[in-house]
């Protein structure tokens, strides 16, 4: 039997199906949408070990579609963490099959929270970035998530 090996990362790589698609023959954003929440889900549950909970999703924008028969690829990983926290970051690209050549077709920050069985959060590992680029990765994760909080509060600010 073999096990899972936890990592900071997760990478998804399958076929855009004729199920996935709307009449235009692109992929539903919806569809997007639960591939990056399952992406992000496994990297969070991989990560803290822990059932995990989506908080938010900041900063989503379809930069091109998606069509059916090209090969998805969904990469999740961890960009911050905070006490129960984990920020997620996901690129999400798409191309032929035949070449390999992939082009990101939109990248955000999900964010999700690690549950015990009873439902309450727990603590969750310490992620510290190393390189360069995951410092960068990291920053804008945090700015996503002072965003979220901040359009939050705008939400509650204007209830009568």
């Amino acid at each position: 039997m073999s096990k899972f090996m936890p990592s900071s990362s997760v990478i998804f790589r399958f076929l855009a199906e004729p199920t996935d698609v709307n009449f235009g023959g692109k992929v539903h954003g919806g569809v997007v949408m639960k591939w990056i929440d399952q992406a992000g889900y496994a990297c969070a549950a991989g990560w803290s070990g822990h059932y995990c909970v989506t908080v938010s999703v900041a900063g989503v924008k379809f930069q091109r579609p998606i069509l059916v028969g090209q090969i998805v690829e969904v990469e999740a990983k961890i960009a911050h963490t905070g006490k129960t926290s984990m920020q997620i970051f996901i690129q999400v690209r798409c191309g032929d099959p035949k070449t390999g050549n992939l082009v990101e077709t939109n990248h955000c920050v999900i964010s999700f929270i690690a549950m015990d069985e009873t439902g309450y959060p727990v603590a969750v590992p310490v992620y510290t970035a190393q390189s360069d680029e995951d410092k960068k990765i990291e920053n804008y994760a945090i700015k996503m998530k002072e965003i979220a909080i901040e359009t939050e509060t705008l939400l509650h600010k204007s209830e009568p």
